[in-house]
């Protein structure tokens, strides 16, 4: 009986080290990923909450607790998000943060509510998970530290990630009521995005960029079949910003003193439709004063031809593929026209 025991106890520290071993090579394997996908956000850092676990457990319930405090997981299919279509907005249980609109949300199938983009890169952050043997992405709000969920790569084209969160991480709020809570949006066309969003992501007072296709007919157009001019689309940036610190038509005019106005569906050797100088207004006032900004410019001289940017309506934005975004902090050695 003892050497059955002490076979039995032989076998148990084997396999403890072999699932060390293989949780190390994991580990090695992918040490720094999340780290990476936080940096290559490019968003301004925000503000930090900071409360102490018993705080926390104090205002939370004990499910929103276990769950974003002690990185537990409901049951699939349990949560009251899973199978909710209204518009609006998704914040942190927790601080309130804003983190995903549900105009990104989608039926996964997983059982969980499931996101393809994030609201903007600064309010996620990224840790490498490698519990239960397996690599995974872990994501957290940025401003409290509340576990959410974790992001797989499993999602629709183009992205093709799949935020997978808790509901009970999550609090709701219909359209117009988290408008009000929501830093203001505008969006831009003004060539090659590349250049147009590393111009704004270096103003003060803007808080996230991000390049998409705007303007055109096309739902989820592709890189490719937007460069073809068949899908009416324009390459944009949406800018959000902080009106305390930098006021739409200062924005505005920065978008005008970027590029060249006059030329028409092109900005230097780009050619093209999908090339134009647009802005698309979100609201009567943005209208308005992109409308006196153009024609104070048209009257001044400045330009020895005439502005052909257009002003329109803003419809649709369509978030570009991951490789765009940020491209030139990226890709150091990239150029752009712009």
């Amino acid at each position: 009986m003892t050497r059955f025991y002490q076979k039995v106890i032989i076998l148990g520290l084997s396999f403890l080290l072999a699932w060390a071993g293989w949780k190390g090579l994991n580990a090695l394997a992918y040490r720094g990923e999340a780290s990476a996908l936080s940096q290559a956000q490019g968003d301004k850092p925000v503000k930090k909450v900071n409360k102490t676990r018993e705080e926390w457990e104090k205002e939370l319930t004990p499910e929103q607790y276990k769950v974003m405090f002690k990185c537990s997981t409901e049951p699939p299919f349990s949560g009251k998000y899973n199978d909710f279509w209204e518009e609006g907005v998704y914040f942190c249980a927790a601080c309130d943060a804003p983190l995903f609109k549900s105009d990104d949300k989608y039926d996964h199938g997983s059982g969980w509510p499931s996101f393809k983009e994030a609201l903007t890169g600064a309010n996620l952050e990224y840790k490498d998970d490698f519990s239960f043997g397996l690599h995974r992405i872990e994501v957290t709000c940025a401003t409290c530290g509340a576990h959410l969920g974790h992001l797989f790569d499993d999602g629709p084209a183009p992205g093709g990630k799949h935020y997978c969160i808790n509901s009970a991480a999550l609090n709701f709020k219909p359209k117009e009521e988290a408008a009000k809570e929501l830093p203001p949006v505008a969006t831009f066309a003004a060539g090659c995005f590349w250049g147009v969003e590393e111009r704004f992501s270096q103003i003060e007072g803007v808080i996230s960029t991000v390049v998409g296709y705007s303007g055109g007919k096309t739902a989820n157009p592709t890189y490719e079949q937007v460069c073809s001019g068949k899908t009416g689309h324009a390459e944009a940036v949406q800018v959000v910003f902080d009106p305390q610190v930098v006021s739409y038509e200062q924005l505005v005019r920065q978008f005008f003193a970027l590029h060249d106005p006059t030329q028409l569906n092109r900005q230097g050797p780009d050619v093209g439709t999908n090339y134009r100088s647009a802005i698309f207004y979100h609201n009567e006032e943005q209208r308005q004063i992109a409308e006196k900004v153009k024609d104070e410019l048209q009257t001044s001289g400045r330009y020895h031809g005439q502005i052909v940017t257009g002003i329109v309506p803003f419809s649709h934005f369509y978030r570009a593929e991951e490789y765009h975004q940020q491209y030139l902090k990226k890709n150091k050695k990239a150029v752009c026209p712009i």
